[in-house]
């Protein structure tokens, strides 16, 4: 689910889970578990997984430059400007942020890259940079606008027609169109993600390792369950099992019924017997992301909650299933919300039922080009990646939702992360 959303909702700040979530009796408290310097033992226990990380290489980036270039001399763009967002990160291999003060580069349909920088900052920008040499500088007073557009016209102009990366923000797309002289500006969307959503071996290395070690974290996080905890403390006990493990991340945590609600609450919760808990979160791998959900039980699972876990697994096993090479997108979604609406739930998004779209496309960013959702015909193809996590939410009762990240290979779809076999093991 989406980052900021899960971010926002913590409030703080993995192998025996199995046993750990069953072993406090619904009516019993549970002991604390040990504790290592103020970490839980099982959190304090973890070791780095640093090891072995391949960054993509410099002759990767140039192939991606050269296929943008292709893409955009077929749909007639003569270059496209992106901010310093996750795009430029992955043409250019630089970070920047975005602020008040354009920065970003432009991608000419031919010819070598450039960058527009403010001029203070020109220093930090060529320490930065990796490709190219041609930094423009624009002082205070300036407009950055028209150094975009001048290095566009010294690229070569033949289809007058400028596109913008999809996180380029309006005042900037505006000022480039007041500079451009009758130039259009166009949407760059299909040529960033006609790259993007491709993913390369490489990438693929990169998002199994992050998809590997958000399995890790969640393993010895959710044997600190006890009762009393906030999910702030399990929400930080998450946190430090990623760092344990010598990476950044990040999950929510959610109770009771407030599982229902598809991104949490916020409403301060404590972990009682019989809850249901649900986990959302993940890490990254040079840029590379990773999300998976987990729901369990605390305590021993009534009838009603090992029914509802055990048709959740079913939509997400048809969902997979459904994700077949070629097959449109909408497939996995109608596969997955098929199951919860035959077994009584919904329709559509109705709720009690699946109130969202069956997954969403990951890479850099965490949501991403492309969703497996109603209407969406695009075909499955080799490196494509996606989340697949249908949800059962029951408003005032509890939800259940799993999630693990898929890839398309040329046989077919494979996990990142190998779906939990039952409530009572949420991992393989």
């Amino acid at each position: 689910m989406s980052l900021n959303r899960r971010q926002f909702l913590e409030t703080a700040a993995v192998g025996a889970g199995a046993v750990a979530i069953t072993s406090c009796a619904a009516a019993e408290p549970a002991a604390a578990p040990a504790q290592t310097g103020g970490v839980p033992a099982a959190v304090a226990a973890l070791k780095p997984m640093t090891a072995g990380i391949v960054p993509i290489t410099d002759d990767e980036r140039r192939a991606r430059i050269a296929k943008a270039q292709k893409l955009m001399g077929e749909q007639k763009i003569d270059a496209i400007f992106m901010e310093g967002t996750a795009s430029c990160f992955y043409f250019a291999n630089m970070r920047w942020g975005q602020s008040e003060r354009t920065f970003g580069i432009v991608i000419p349909a031919k010819g070598e890259l450039a960058y527009v920088c403010p001029k203070f900052e020109e220093s930090r920008a060529l320490e930065l940079i990796t490709f190219g040499k041609d930094v423009r500088c624009w002082e205070e007073h300036e407009s950055p606008y028209k150094l975009i557009v001048d290095i566009v016209k010294d690229r070569g102009v033949q289809h007058r027609r400028i596109a913008m990366e999809e996180r380029v923000r309006f005042f900037i797309a505006d000022g480039v169109r007041r500079e451009s002289a009758g130039m259009e500006i166009v949407s760059g969307t299909d040529v960033t993600a006609g790259c993007r959503i491709y993913k390369s071996a490489a990438e693929i290395a990169l998002m199994q390792r992050a998809n590997d070690v958000t399995i890790e974290a969640y393993r010895a996080a959710l044997t600190t369950l006890r009762e009393g905890m906030t999910q702030g403390e399990l929400s930080g006990n998450i946190a430090a099992a990623f760092k344990a493990l010598g990476f950044n991340g990040s999950a929510s945590a959610q109770f009771g019924k407030w599982t229902a609600l598809p991104h949490g609450s916020s409403t301060p919760q404590q972990l009682k017997g019989g809850d249901v808990v649900m986990i959302d979160g993940g890490t990254s791998c040079e840029g590379y992301a990773s999300d998976i959900t987990r729901t369990v039980i605390f305590g021993k699972p009534t009838p009603r909650q090992q029914q509802v876990w055990d048709l959740e697994k079913r939509a997400q096993t048809a969902g997979f299933e459904a994700a077949k090479l070629g097959a449109p997108c909408e497939a996995v979604d109608a596969a997955a919300r098929k199951v919860i609406v035959d077994a009584g739930f919904g329709p559509d998004y109705k709720v009690p039922g699946l109130p969202h779209r069956t997954g969403h496309g990951i890479g850099l960013d965490g949501h991403e080009w492309t969703n497996f959702v109603r209407g969406n015909k695009t075909p499955l193809a080799p490196g494509m990646c996606f989340s697949n996590e249908p949800m059962i939410a029951i408003y005032g009762e509890f939800g259940i939702r799993l999630e693990d990240c898929l890839y398309v290979t040329p046989d077919g779809a494979k996990y990142f992360s190998q779906p939990s076999p039952a409530i009572d093991k949420p991992f393989a």
